[in-house]
């Protein structure tokens, strides 16, 4: 049986008033609910960011690709270009706090195609990280029942724990957003305390600690490649890949007081505190390795695990997994969140298969129950390779970069191209909006093209980088499907999207 959500009785004056005349004003009517404030809308995207996921799930990774140099200085690099994406994207969020986010500003700038692709990279993206987030979750799950209990972490065994964290992640999403506002604001302090422990802990336990020396120029390549300035450049992806899924400010803004500044705000904020954390705890880390060569073939099969294990000791070790394993898992059930509210608002525009049955949202939470289950399930299938691929799990992430880091810039890019055609919103850049954007679209451009070549040689079936394979795929089905839904799809034109048509419509998907 379906009905209608009553519209939230609003005073005039009210901040959310506000900004649900604003979403009205931008042609949707307001059926989540606006339950999030301004910190809860930082912390999903800080949470979403998530260091002690990125930074220590391809640890590992970037101890082959590059050593500490480039883990180190490619940190803060990184951090400063994708610090130019976030703010150049903030200001775009402040003029259009849609849940659509990226491709609602790509259609509003450039038109309907550019809207439809940049959805369907945005959802590839988001999809993409769900898979990385929880199967890097599952890893670490598996390295404390290999220290605890000497359980053997297959990938078969793996996959279970994984499928368990997704299911979990499903479930806290179905309670509805003020559930996930609560958890992301516990997940904030939870991440900055675990990174002081963790650290602090091996600053003064071990008594051995690398030099100054080693930790900011050693340079090591395991990946088979010759060209240093070419293995140094693949090992950008640890940063690159922690740097992303900020854009969960934006997907949440429809559920966010004051969303016009709030979101944009979440977006920057959340880049600079995981810059200046997460160079501590890279820091922290590599300073600890007792033995680099047997850090990397670690028994638990995560090194950052050995490097507690040498370190600590068992119970050290096993106690600071623990806290890297909660930050993990509040970080896939914020990224659920941002991604299910994707999957919501495309659907809603009619742009994905059974949009009818995506869209539906919850009378009793204002949850959009179907797509949290689309996401979860979308994401499980991302990640099946890694049964059969010790390589697959760096394809899985790098399928997130070059999913949802081009749909950053697409909207950025409009932006700059629209010139004076763009009236910003409350949050702007100002003067500064043309030099920051450009830096930000250059810097897209180069890091997804490079995150499609193959990150080992030789470049075998196993080993080769199936992310390209994946973007290629996702964006043929985009092409085609685009012929099947190009006349139903489209965001609305007008402030009217409360016509007849429409109100029908809402009260066919909410249920």
């Amino acid at each position: 049986m379906s009905s209608v959500i009553p519209e939230p009785s609003v005073p005039p004056g009210d901040p959310q008033h506000d900004e649900e005349q604003r979403l009205r004003e931008l042609g949707y009517r307001p059926v989540l609910a606006r339950r999030m404030g301004g910190f809860g809308n930082f912390a999903i995207s800080f949470s979403v960011i998530s260091i002690l996921s990125g930074c220590m799930t391809l640890y590992g990774f970037g101890m082959g690709a590059g050593g500490p140099a480039v883990m180190l200085w490619g940190w803060a690099g990184v951090g400063l270009f994708v610090l130019c994406v976030g703010l150049s994207l903030a200001e775009v969020t402040s003029a259009y706090p849609t849940s659509g986010a990226l491709y609602y500003m790509a259609d509003r700038l450039g038109g309907r195609r550019w809207g439809w692709y940049t959805g369907w990279l945005n959802l590839l993206g988001l999809l993409g990280a769900i898979a990385g987030i929880d199967y890097g979750a599952a890893l670490f799950t598996g390295a404390f029942a290999s220290i605890q209990w000497g359980f053997a972490p297959t990938p078969g065994k793996t996959m279970l724990i994984f499928l368990g964290i997704l299911l979990l992640h499903a479930l806290l999403n179905l309670f509805g957003v003020r559930l996930v506002s609560v958890l992301n604001s516990i997940s904030v302090w939870w991440h900055l305390a675990g990174v002081a422990v963790i650290v602090g802990a091996l600053v003064i336990v071990p008594d051995h600690h690398q030099s100054a020396s080693f930790v900011f120029t050693k340079f090591v390549n395991d990946t088979g490649w010759s060209n240093p300035v070419y293995v140094a450049a693949i090992g950008l992806l640890l940063a690159q890949y922690t740097f992303s899924g900020y854009d969960a400010s934006a997907h949440l803004s429809e559920e966010t007081s004051n969303a016009s500044v709030s979101a944009a705000r979440g977006i920057v904020r959340s880049i600079w505190v995981s810059w200046i954390a997460g160079f501590v705890l890279l820091a922290g880390l590599t300073f600890a390795i007792q033995d680099y060569a047997g850090t990397q073939n670690s028994s638990t099969g995560v090194p950052p695990a050995q490097i507690l294990l040498d370190g600590l000791g068992t119970d050290g070790a096993s106690a600071l997994l623990l806290v890297v394993i909660v930050a993990q898992l509040f970080c896939g059930n914020a990224e659920v969140a941002a991604a299910s509210r994707m999957v919501f608002a495309f659907s809603r525009d009619k742009a994905l298969p059974g949009s009818a049955l995506w869209r539906r949202v919850s009378p009793r939470t204002q949850t959009p129950v179907a797509a949290v289950w689309l996401a979860v399930v979308a994401a499980a299938l991302l990640a099946l390779p890694s049964l059969y691929s010790a390589t697959a799990y760096g394809a899985v992430t790098a399928i997130n970069v070059i999913g949802i880091t081009p749909a950053y810039a697409i909207p950025v890019f409009l932006r700059l191209r629209a010139g004076d055609r763009f009236q910003p919103g409350p949050w702007s850049l100002g003067r500064w909006s043309r030099p920051v954007g450009w830096v930000a679209v250059v810097w897209v451009a180069c890091v997804t093209v490079l995150f499609c070549l193959p990150q080992s040689s030789p470049v075998t079936i196993d080993s080769m980088n199936y992310a390209s394979i994946a973007l290629a795929v996702v964006l043929i089905l985009a092409s085609v499907w685009w012929y099947v839904a190009r006349r139903s799809y489209g965001t609305p034109t007008t402030a009217a999207y409360g016509s007849d048509r429409d109100q029908a419509e809402l009260a066919e998907g909410i249920v």
